[in-house]
């Protein structure tokens, strides 16, 4: 089975303009996380909309493709980046793999973790990950995405809401009565269920909960999900920067 890894890339950022160029300990967040994805995978493209950031990768050495500035979404831009590449290598890839372009601690294990979905089961359209929520009050925060599984571990639903709802008990004590899990925005997709999802149009349950991988399941796609454990984490704004570098890089890449 042939991956191929895309980490779709913008330059604007509302909270964090510039983000993909932000320099980390001498390399620039892009160049740490196309570093990260190739210690797990032979082929990784970085896909963007900006002469900038194509500078910057081929600066250190990486695979960039151009693509359109009116994608709704990184998995529309992997969808046109993933025929680009496929074009340009003259490779034909069955799964593509959408690496956040905003986390440069992202462990390769990760990415081992999300290739078992389709290797260990041929059935697999789409995957990503999820992991245990361990404090109670994680629960409610709606910055942290809960997601509920069925018994073959594909997600039946993903919502900022605390769910599913614990009735009966205090919510206090919710973490006590469930395992609960959080969603960790990693996506892989077969390269042609890739590129169904992106001519689906927009749902009213992803507009409400502002969760994309709603408009998938509404449109009857599963998703499959594996479990891991690794403390990842995004760099959303500067500060969340300042706080990754002064608490020491190191203990990420080893």
């Amino acid at each position: 089975m042939n991956f191929i890894g895309i980490i779709p890339s913008r330059y604007e950022s509302t909270r964090f303009p510039g983000k993909p160029l932000a320099d980390i300990c001498g390399k620039t967040m892009i160049q740490r996380v196309y570093e990260q994805a190739s210690k797990a995978m032979e082929e990784v493209w970085v896909a963007t909309d900006d002469v900038r950031i194509v500078k910057a990768v081929k600066y250190f050495g990486g695979n960039v493709v151009m693509t359109s500035l009116n994608h709704r979404s990184g998995t529309d831009r992997c969808a046109e980046a993933a025929i680009k590449a496929s074009e340009i290598t003259g490779k034909k890839f069955d799964v593509v793999v959408n690496i956040q372009g905003d986390e440069p601690f992202m462990q390769p294990n990760e990415i081992e973790l999300i290739r078992k979905c389709f290797t260990g089961s041929p059935n697999t359209e789409i995957a990503t990950l999820i992991q245990p929520i361990l404090k109670n009050e994680d629960i409610f925060r709606p910055d942290m995405v809960k997601v509920i599984l069925d018994n073959e571990q594909n997600a039946v639903y993903f919502s900022r809401s605390p769910i599913p709802h614990i009735f009966g008990i205090e919510e206090s004590k919710w973490l006590e009565n469930y395992t609960f899990y959080g969603h960790v925005g990693l996506y892989a997709y077969r390269f042609d269920t890739l590129q169904k999802l992106a001519k689906l149009s927009e749902v009213k349950l992803e507009k409400v909960e502002s969760l994309e991988q709603l408009r998938w399941i509404e449109n009857g796609f599963r998703i499959k999900t594996n479990i891991t454990d690794s403390d990842n984490f995004g760099i959303d704004t500067p500060e969340d920067l300042e706080r990754a570098i002064s608490g020491g890089i190191e203990k990420y890449y080893r």
